[in-house]
């Protein structure tokens, strides 16, 4: 591994495991402490990353500077950051949208880089210039007269641009925020150029930290009834919280450790349902929340908390007492550490919250997800049928990307692919199985697999078959920093947005996958937990349909250029 490499890969191990320590990352490149050690001050140095004992912590970068277009200083950039990565989640592909030129809306910029093609209407030049350098994007400078600050264009110059523009979102900051007067900004020519772009807009999503709430500036431009979305921090009063609530605002307060959206519908709230989503990094996981969103949003009157156990079964038992003192009716636990699933468990049951485990059973709670062995011995069949048709059926090897912590029954989607494997080409001997601890992260999986191609430069087949789709994509990382990508063939487990892109390439090493389709898991986690709720009967076990993903049938499961999706079907955002 180059040292570029290895370098990218302790920013990904850090990025999927937060605190991870040296020795393991030494362990899993197979470096020493010190030049880990080094590496890690080499990125310090760069900005990347801060010292910690034992180890470093990823640094966030903002991508513009704190400053709006009218000069004025920007405190609170943590907050405001958060606000901007939870906005930008309600950004699709292909969508049109206008951002203003507010450090707050800026600082949405780098959460946007997974997307492609947008259409993007801004009067910020920094924001301008920055999304302009995805050649996949269309952005469209309001015109008008450049601000003191040299950060935007203001002026009713450019007003008259946005007349025949339409968009899907506008997101919007405001030095003020107030039931009465709505967002107001103090430069009158900003506030005029801002409403102009608010009224080519669909929905208005206001950014607005909690020092903003309650403030009056100069020059309003948005009333209340205009604005869709609220996303504020978590210090906003109770009392700004009760009256922007009974107001009919629909809010986001977004704190450090929890997310909680008031969602607006004619009657009342009657429940508060709290999400422990397994991480945030983790495309899968995301994939669950968000549908989980939009199905709360859609379907009822609730609130949804929604925290992150990251990857970690202390941070998740800590999460727990989070959603116990938010007072959730029911809890979603979707966490992958077994061991720790007990004492989450008698938390709950001490406060008397039902609790829904996702993918990892827990004792006590009712299990939804996936059918392990099912969805492993489909992947298992298909390698094994790739191997017959390309390789004679012949391998040296058979890697297998693992995940001791999650316990016996989703080792069971291991077992499945073993046995998949070997009704199609028979038995496979202990000697050509090579199994390895994915750490549930593609940087761990492709540490590893790295390791174990380097070990065996003579072998030229290596079959490899995965727990998650995030395993499979870390051996494809490995196989091509070797340049190897022809010796080994891979199947997956989930099929998420990573592995779906890799699927459409040409002659990809990565055969296939076993979709779970984690965008629909939100609405029948919702049903099942409105079930339990309202006190009905329901199975101790809920699993759901899997179908085996290739290059044949991938735009026939997931379209590539799906229709908008209707405006009464926007989901409003809680992350």
């Amino acid at each position: 591994m180059t040292l570029y490499e290895r370098r990218q890969t302790i920013l990904r191990l850090l990025r999927e495991q937060p605190g991870i320590k040296v020795t393991r990352m030494a362990g899993l490149l197979d470096v020493s402490e010190g030049t880990i050690r080094n590496d890690l001050t080499a990125l310090e140095e760069a900005s990347k990353l801060r010292r910690v004992r034992g180890g470093a912590i990823l640094l966030e970068a903002p991508t513009l500077p704190a400053a709006s277009a009218d000069g004025w200083d920007s405190a609170n950039n943590s907050a405001r950051q958060r606000l901007a990565r939870w906005a930008a989640e309600m950004v699709e592909d292909g969508d049109t949208i206008m951002m203003d030129a507010s450090s707050t809306v800026g600082y949405m910029v780098p959460y946007l880089a997974q997307r492609r093609k947008l259409t993007v209407v801004t009067n910020g030049l920094k924001t301008a210039q920055r999304l302009a350098q995805d050649s996949s994007n269309t952005v469209i400078l309001v015109g008008g007269r450049v601000s003191g600050s040299g950060n935007a264009t203001i002026s009713l110059l450019g007003a008259a641009m946005v007349e025949n523009l339409h968009a899907r979102t506008a997101f919007v900051s405001a030095v003020g925020f107030d039931l009465e007067a709505g967002l107001t900004e103090r430069n009158i020519e900003e506030a005029q150029l801002k409403q102009a772009m608010l009224a080519s807009a669909r929905r208005v999503v206001a950014l607005v930290d909690s020092s903003k709430v309650g403030q009056v500036s100069t020059a309003p431009f948005a009333a209340l009834e205009k604005i869709t979305h609220v996303l504020t921090d978590g210090d906003v009063s109770p009392d700004s919280i009760g009256r922007l609530h009974r107001a009919g605002v629909n809010l986001v307060i977004c704190g450090e450790n929890t997310v909680r959206s008031y969602t607006v519908h004619d009657g009342q709230t009657r429940y508060t349902i709290g999400f422990a989503n397994q991480s945030e990094e983790l495309p899968f996981a995301v994939d669950v929340r968000r549908g989980l969103e939009r199905a709360v949003n859609a379907e009822s009157d609730m609130d949804l908390v929604v925290t992150d156990n990251k990857l970690s079964g202390e941070e998740a038992l800590r999460v727990a007492d989070r959603l116990i003192q938010r007072n959730v009716d029911l809890a979603i636990e979707y966490q992958i550490d077994e061991k720790m699933n007990n004492l989450i468990m008698d938390k709950f049951q001490r406060a008397a919250i039902p609790v829904i485990a996702v993918d990892i059973p827990i004792v006590g709670a009712t299990f939804f997800g996936v059918d392990n062995y099912r969805s492993g011995h489909m992947a298992g069949v298909a390698l094994g049928q790739w191997l017959e048709a390309n390789w004679d059926g012949c391998f040296d090897k058979a890697i297998i990307l693992e995940e001791p912590r999650a316990g016996s029954l989703p080792a069971a989607r291991i077992q499945g692919q073993l046995d998949g494997l070997q009704e199609v080409v028979g038995l496979v001997p202990e000697d050509k199985q090579i199994f390895l601890d994915s750490g549930n992260t593609s940087s761990v999986s492709e540490a590893l697999v790295y390791k174990t191609l380097q070990a065996c430069p003579d072998m030229h087949r290596f079959a490899v078959i995965c727990f998650n789709d995030d395993a499979a994509i870390g051996a494809l990382r490995a196989a091509r920093a070797l340049g190897r990508e022809s010796d080994v063939v891979i199947v997956g487990q989930g099929a998420d947005r990573l592995v779906r892109d890799e699927l459409r390439q040409p002659d990809s090493r990565i055969i296939g996958s076993t979709a779970f389709r984690p965008e629909q898991y939100g609405q029948h986690l919702l049903e099942l937990a409105l079930k339990i709720l309202r006190g009905e009967s329901v199975p101790p076990a809920v699993f759901i349909d899997h179908v085996f993903i290739n290059a044949q049938n991938i735009s026939r499961y997931y379209p590539e250029h799906e229709p908008e999706v209707p405006l009464e079907t926007f989901e409003v955002f809680t992350p």
